[in-house]
């Protein structure tokens, strides 16, 4: 009887572990632009495809961003670590460097070079690790690739670890890459590259799937003449991009076998619902719907072709939103809450005015980029100032902007409350202010910095598995999401 009792005990145990072992292979998909408001209206009109199969199967849920969103890869460097900009170091796509006082790339390595461009591009800023670094450390054979359609989000995706990183050269019509990774350019981008496909897909038209009033939202001059794009001329921002993306990871999938063994495998993606006339996350018009009806047929291939290749028991798919280019300005001003913007440069070049008053015909000022001031350190050394009484004195002066809430030495403002999370120490300036909400900050007259006006901006995220798994409770942060493929 005992031995009995042992036997269906130890049964239970492999039925636990079999039922709770990692998938074969996990696929993330980072969408820019995804909405959830989106896909809740769109719901009723799906008949068939990834996002169907996903609404009706898949655990669903939104996630907040605990810092400040400005559009960037801000975002995706928090989904991709579970932490936030204080810690991984990621505060925007670019930053002030004092040294030239000229503005970098936050992901500009100068020991790598690039494959197929001039770009230097790797994760070693990055200070926390990623999903694919996890991966990494928990299965060192996994097989590690990150596919998408903009540079910086691609080489986020691959974190430190992947086997291998490319992205969409619109110019060309080629798969790039950075020699960061061991592989280099895939063998599969290498083969699609040499064949054309780039410039195949790119030589068609994109015009409406359906008739234009089937649109829930199509513009006005949609409805008099529809849409109609040449797709080489917005490649980026058509729903080619997706297609190309989602076919790669397939071969690669294929020619490296990915999720045939018993050593789990990752794909990272990135994808697209943002049309090339997008002013909002939110759909307002007929192209940008046809750019969510088009993703939701490449993610049920995407799926339909797992299924067939190794099962649909043996992997599991994350879709998570990022935020971009949030709530319009029409829509805002439609509401009676206008956007008014803050220039930075202008703020700097008054900062600068205002210090030659106190202490001389001076240059106190280096530049101000993002949400900082970069005072001249050299010049304060030089003349025996005090550089904490020059910050405060250019904080309070700061505080009688119009737009601006809150001004700080910088090495207050990283203790700050609404700013802990957003700011990295390495990249903080002297002097650090907080807008009004609607305010959008502009670097110069035409150049915006702060893309994204709401102010806790929600993206969805759906988790489908095919195999039985616990799936999380209740409402999730961003840095949730990164452990969610483990557990």
């Amino acid at each position: 009887m005992r031995k009995n009792r042992i036997y269906i005990s130890l049964i239970f145990s492999l039925i636990a572990i079999t039922t709770l072992a990692a998938p074969r292979l996990t696929v993330v998909a980072v969408v820019d632009g995804l909405c959830a408001e989106n896909l809740e209206i769109l719901r009723p009109y799906w008949q068939q495809g990834g996002i169907r199969t996903l609404s009706e199967e898949a655990f669903q849920t939104t996630i907040a961003f605990p810092h400040l969103v400005y559009g960037g890869n801000e975002t995706t460097a928090t989904l991709m670590t579970g932490t936030t900009p204080d810690r991984h170091g990621y505060t925007m796509d670019t930053y002030y460097v004092r040294r030239d006082r000229k503005i970098h790339a936050m992901l500009e390595d100068s020991d790598v070079h690039g494959i197929g461009t001039s770009l230097q591009l790797s994760a070693k800023s990055l200070l926390s690790q990623t999903i694919t670094d996890k991966m990494r450390l928990l299965y060192p054979a996994a097989k590690i690739y990150a596919i998408g359609i903009q540079p910086e989000t691609s080489v986020l995706l691959a974190g430190h670890t992947a086997n291998a990183c490319c992205w969409l050269d619109a110019t060309n019509k080629e798969w790039i890459a950075t020699a960061a990774y061991s592989e280099g350019l895939p063998s599969a981008a290498f083969e699609q590259n040499k064949s054309g496909k780039i410039t195949t897909l790119s030589a068609r038209q994109w015009l409406p799937r359906l008739d234009i009033p089937t649109y829930t939202a199509p513009t006005q001059q949609e409805m008099k003449k529809g849409f109609s794009y040449e797709v080489k001329d917005v490649l980026l921002h058509a729903p080619e991009a997706n297609t190309l993306v989602i076919e790669l990871a397939l071969a690669i999938q294929q020619d490296e076998k990915m999720g045939t063994d018993a050593t789990p495998d990752l794909l990272m993606l990135q994808l697209n619902t943002l049309s090339p006339m997008a002013v909002s996350d939110r759909i307002a018009s007929a192209e940008h719907e046809d750019m969510y009806i088009r993703l939701n047929q490449d993610l049920g291939f995407l799926m339909e072709q797992l299924d067939r290749r190794i099962g649909r028991a043996n992997y599991q798919i994350m879709v998570v939103g990022r935020p971009v280019l949030g709530t319009s300005d029409q829509t805002l001003s439609d509401i009676h809450m206008p956007v008014q913007t803050f220039n930075a440069d202008r703020a700097a070049a008054l900062t600068g005015t205002y210090l030659m008053a106190l202490y001389g015909h001076e240059r106190w000022v280096d530049g101000a980029y993002g949400q900082s001031i970069y005072l001249n350190r050299t010049l304060i050394e030089q003349k025996r100032l005090s550089l904490e009484t020059i910050q405060r004195q250019v904080a309070n002066f700061l505080m009688d902007f119009e737009g601006v809430q809150i001004a700080l030495p910088g090495y207050e403002a990283i203790h700050y409350p609404m700013l802990r999370s957003t700011l990295c120490k390495r990249h903080t300036g002297d002097v650090v202010f907080l807008l009004q909400p609607n305010w959008r900050l502009m670097q110069d007259e035409q150049q915006a910095i702060d893309q994204v006006i709401d102010e806790n901006p929600l993206s969805p995220l759906l988790l489908w598995s095919g195999t039985l798994r616990p799936m999380p409770q209740g409402e999730l942060n961003a840095t949730d999401v990164a452990d969610l493929i483990f557990k």
